[in-house]
């Protein structure tokens, strides 16, 4: 079991679950970079509706790409990472371009950040976002029937915190509101974490830890994983998603050739084993 390996020295766990070490400092700002020029194209994208308010209370706003006027169309919801507490919304909508030639449509939600909120307020708002899509869906162009979440890194947390069961009716939502869920590079076990470097500005409470994804698997949807492959991601990353896959039984696309960071960025393609994978879960 992964919460057992909140028992392993700091150090080890420190470098598990480091991903900012598998790549230079040169790389990084390249492939942040890419996120946001591709972001930036992205809004150019017709019937762009940027800056929907789906949460009255914190004002938090999200995206929404590919939509055509007369047509409900499948949505993917893309959650950036960012280990809780770093990028928005405005770097996270690499992927609607190539949804929007699919006839897909695309949310990119915010969600408020660590460390002036824990992970269980993340989380909420990270359903919030997906009622307002669900209850809005005729007025928005989406096909509630057909909604898939993803993500990556902390992203692919959260997605998989989306998929698990027990929230949806007090937000007004059937027992399964979403028709698949694809994490990538997620974080499931939220207990390595807690005794590691994560915990400085995360905080973790035996509360939050106890709503890890592993601890409450999705019901009645379909799904399936990513990580990069190999030397491109740290061990801590590669055993979250077979532990996952385990208990799900969703299977696992390891993508060669790409690193923690610049796997997401395969979205951006319609011909990527990534895209594909997503594409599958909406047939």
């Amino acid at each position: 079991m992964l919460e057992a390996e909140a028992a392993l020295p700091r150090a080890t766990l420190d470098a598990d679950y480091t991903a900012r070490a598998t790549v230079t400092e040169a790389e990084f700002a390249r492939i942040m970079g890419l996120y946001q020029s591709l972001s930036d194209a992205a809004h150019g994208l017709p019937d762009t509706r940027a800056g929907l308010e789906f949460c009255r209370e914190t004002g938090l706003q999200l995206d929404l790409f590919g939509t055509k006027p007369g047509e409900l169309r499948p949505l993917v919801v893309f959650i950036h990472g960012g280990y809780w507490r770093a990028l928005s919304r405005a770097q996270s909508a690499f992927s609607a371009p190539m949804l929007a030639a699919k006839g897909i449509a695309c949310a990119v939600p915010d969600y408020r950040l660590a460390p002036a909120v824990g992970i269980s307020e993340i989380i909420a708002d990270c359903r919030r976002a997906i009622a307002y899509l669900w209850h809005n869906a005729g007025d928005l162009g989406i096909d509630r029937r057909r909604i898939v979440v993803t993500g990556s890194s902390a992203g692919g947390h959260l997605a998989a915190a989306m998929a698990q069961p027990g929230w949806q009716s007090a937000l007004g939502l059937p027992d399964q509101p979403l028709h698949g869920c694809l994490p990538v590079s997620g974080l499931f076990e939220l207990a390595p974490l807690a005794a590691s470097h994560v915990q400085d500005w995360m905080q973790f409470t035996p509360a939050d830890l106890a709503q890890s994804p592993l601890r409450h698997l999705p019901q009645g949807l379909r799904g399936a994983l990513a990580l990069a492959a190999g030397a491109g991601e740290s061990a801590g990353f590669h055993r979250q998603t077979a532990a996952y896959a385990k208990a799900t039984g969703w299977p696992v696309h390891e993508i060669a050739g790409r690193n923690h960071f610049d796997v997401i960025l395969d979205l951006a393609q319609p011909e990527t084993a990534l895209s594909r994978a997503l594409l599958d879960l909406l047939a």
